[in-house]
């Protein structure tokens, strides 16, 4: 209970619902979009809707157009679906998709969303708290950095055909970043599951972060004691610092980070510091320079 007012104090409205499996089906039933209706706004903040949500994604694995990931990630198979658990962990392990969900009880999270490109939206995710599988998997003292992969499979992923960036793409966490309550893997959005352009079936939500950390269609956790190397990091290492938090006070080099476009609104609005989960974050980073740390 705790965690859960935690929580509803710092995720625009997080609800901390049990979800049964049921409500995760690939065809909206009368229930699923009741639930939807009725948790229209939380938090303050009008949720996006799932139109808005499923259309207007990065996602370069199905093409670099927002609207490329919606038309052609049909070719994603998320079943049969295995996420390997390497590294310095007690229990190293391949994970059956089904058999992780039946691990963990889901809850549905709002959480305000904040792309690079300075725009942003608020998504009612469906998932359980990353930390909780961090947990299970008993990690060893050695464990500082989550590191995550994405599948790479240029048939599902036509995208991968082109060398925008280094494939698989790669992402990680500090170890207490993994552990922090908010961290979360994401299995839906609406109490659907989740559509195969945000990242089916399983992909990483880290609220205060900017959302290419939010590492989509996972394969591969492997926990470490040397910092991952992240996909854009070694691509644009000037542009994208490992680190990625919120900061309207750093600009991109080719633009500003001070304001962003809600989707679905005309007007800009002033971004704020961690994306707005400031007071439940900024303890993680004392004494660090996030001009640096970018």
């Amino acid at each position: 209970m705790r965690r859960r007012e935690f929580l509803a104090t710092g995720a625009a409205g997080a609800l901390g619902l049990a979800f049964p499996l049921g409500l995760l089906a690939d065809v909206p039933t009368g229930a699923e979009l009741a639930v939807a209706k009725r948790l229209e706004k939380a938090g303050g903040e009008a949720r996006n809707t799932w139109d808005q949500i499923t259309t207007y994604n990065n996602f370069y694995e199905f093409g670099t157009d927002k609207d490329d990931p919606a038309r052609n990630a049909h070719t994603l198979r998320p079943r049969p679906w295995t996420i390997a658990v390497e590294g310095e962990v007690r229990k190293p392990q391949r994970i059956g998709i089904d058999d992780l969900l039946k691990w963990f009880p889901l809850e549905e999270r709002v959480y305000r969303m904040r792309c690079v490109e300075a725009w942003s939206m608020v998504i009612p995710w469906v998932g359980f708290p990353l930390a909780d599988l961090v947990k299970r998997l008993e990690p060893t003292s050695k464990a500082k950095y989550v590191a995550f992969e994405t599948l790479l499979d240029r048939d599902q992923m036509p995208g991968q055909r082109r060398p925008v960036l280094e494939w698989p793409y790669v992402e990680g966490l500090r170890i207490d970043e993994a552990m922090h309550p908010l961290a979360l893997i994401a299995v839906g959005l609406y109490g659907r599951a989740l559509p195969n352009q945000n990242g089916a079936p399983l992909r990483l939500v880290v609220p205060w972060k900017y959302g290419f950390k939010g590492v989509k269609s996972i394969v591969k956790i492997r926990l470490q004691e040397e910092q991952p190397r992240t996909a854009w990091n070694e691509a644009q290492p000037s542009e994208y610092g490992f680190y990625a938090n919120v900061n309207p006070e750093v600009d991109h080099p080719r633009w500003s980070q001070a304001r962003e476009r809600r989707i679905g609104e005309y007007l800009r609005r002033a971004t704020l510091p961690f994306n707005g989960y400031a007071a439940e974050v900024a303890s993680l980073y004392a004494g660090m320079d996030l001009r640096r740390n970018y």
